[in-house]
């Protein structure tokens, strides 16, 4: 009975810290500018109630801002009176720009959060998408015998099929030019810094591109990006980071520390709704146009890169001249016109993390927040602790907002069901794995305790 009683103070500690916490933070306003799921909303149809769910599940898809339907039906009341003259017209009382300027503007929102000045990001396309492009541009095999790209072993598919086939592209095969990054001493396949610039001074003189995530979507590792990539840019090769867990949940700052390019998806930690428009970032070395381009000389003076009309300079667009005159900077590399819907979902939650004061007060949140679940954690019973253990670096630099739990063999299906079944989101990766990840922007250090009660409930099923 005594050990009941204590677990029961403990929990009972645990929920009025959290409280205090709460009542503290000074970040606590931006939860009332999202849309959380009841518990009703998410379980089983016998269960009813207006409480909030515990949704700890942004690292996959964000949760919508209350601003975006707002936001979404201004565009669509433009399209509705304006038509085709949308795309030029500003419209007095509207906070939305016209839709010729509406990718810019999200650049200069974007901009900040990944440490880059507005002309060296653009809000397009998809993350895989904006993967080839980049590597079209910048991966050029076997000049100065180097052909090979090194990506880390277990990477995410999309970034592993895309390697593979810009290989075959070249008329190349993985098994001669693609290398991947195992750690050498990790239980859990965590590299360290020292292991990736160990495989990158084995290969440096074949290597051309070196393509890792800022943070690895499976086990929340945050990579050294700046070292990193001053490490690769010693041995000349071109890095491309997939920042696809990283931004929105880290600080960046992808200008000074020098990185080559990055791209990624925004409906994470950016809230911009499920599958909705990526982004990329180019440093600005890399998008000079540096010579006037004249119709005569349409290729000189900037990258090469796939092009299409909306990477046209916006003075000769409509003009429908058939010649190539590059913006400079990251928009340069756009294709076709993007999507306002979508543009217009991101910016909304933009709008969000401006209130916020920017990454740096959501970083100092989601630190203390992801410290208080990993302590929490750790003070559960001993018989729970025996079936599972965190695979997330432990240090705090090393990380994001997410802990990869992984559970003993057989346990991920209950324990998901357990969870869901008392208004708990996670996501589950199979075979054993349960990532969960609490967003600064909306997630509450209650929200922490909740999941670990529910947890705990779970393993004793």
């Amino acid at each position: 009975m005594s050990s009941a009683s204590d677990a029961g103070s403990a929990a009972q500690q645990a929920r009025a810290q959290a409280q205090t916490l709460d009542q503290e933070d000074p970040l606590a306003f931006t939860r009332s500018e999202f849309n959380i799921p009841t518990i009703a909303d998410i379980a089983s149809t016998r269960l009813a109630g207006s409480a909030k769910c515990v949704y700890l599940c942004g690292n996959s898809l964000g949760l919508q801002p209350k601003r975006t339907p707002t936001r979404i039906n201004q565009y669509l009341s433009t399209w509705a009176v304006q038509g085709v003259q949308g795309h030029f017209k500003p419209l007095d009382g509207s906070p939305l720009p016209t839709w010729l300027d509406a990718d810019a503007r999200a650049a200069e929102l974007i901009a900040p959060i990944v440490g880059a000045a507005p002309s060296e990001v653009a809000v397009m396309q998809t993350l895989t998408a904006n993967l080839h492009l980049l590597m079209s541009a910048f991966y050029r095999p076997n000049i100065n015998g180097k052909h090979k790209i090194i990506l880390e072993s277990k990477a995410f598919p999309s970034d592993h099929f895309a390697v593979e086939s810009q290989l075959r592209h070249h008329g190349l095969t993985p098994k001669t030019s693609m290398v991947t990054i195992e750690s050498l001493f990790s239980q859990d396949n965590v590299p360290s810094t020292y292991d990736v610039m160990s495989v990158i001074s084995t290969h440096a003189a074949t290597t051309a591109l070196l393509l890792l995530p800022g943070i690895q979507y499976y086990t929340g590792q945050l990579l050294d990006i700046h070292v990193i990539t001053a490490f690769a840019h010693k041995h000349d090769i071109f890095v491309i980071w997939d920042l696809a867990h990283a931004v929105g949940n880290v600080p960046l700052s992808l200008h000074d520390w020098n990185a080559d390019a990055a791209a990624w998806c925004s409906y994470k930690y950016l809230n911009s709704g499920p599958g909705s428009i990526g982004g990329l970032f180019v440093h600005e070395r890399h998008s000079q146009v540096t010579k006037a381009v004249t119709d005569t000389n349409p290729e000189e003076g900037y990258t090469n890169r796939l092009a299409g009309w909306w990477g046209n300079d916006k003075r000769s667009r409509f003009t429908m001249a058939n010649k190539f005159h590059p913006v400079a900077g990251a928009a340069g590399f756009q294709l076709s016109n993007p999507s306002i819907l979508d543009i217009t979902s991101l910016s909304a939650s933009l709008e969000v993390f401006g209130f916020a004061g920017g990454m740096q007060p959501l970083r100092k949140k989601s630190l203390r927040l992801t410290a208080f679940l990993e302590t929490l954690l750790a003070g559960m019973k001993q018989e729970d602790r025996d079936m599972f253990r965190t695979i997330t670096p432990s240090d705090p630099e090393q990380r994001g907002a997410q802990l990869s739990i992984l559970l003993a063999d057989g346990l991920l299906g209950i324990v998901v069901r357990t969870l869901e079944a008392r208004g708990v989101i996670v996501d589950e990766r199979k075979p054993d794995v349960i990532r969960v990840a609490p967003a600064p922007l909306y997630n509450t250090f209650e929200d922490c305790v909740r999941f670990v009660e529910a947890f705990s409930l779970a393993l004793e099923s």
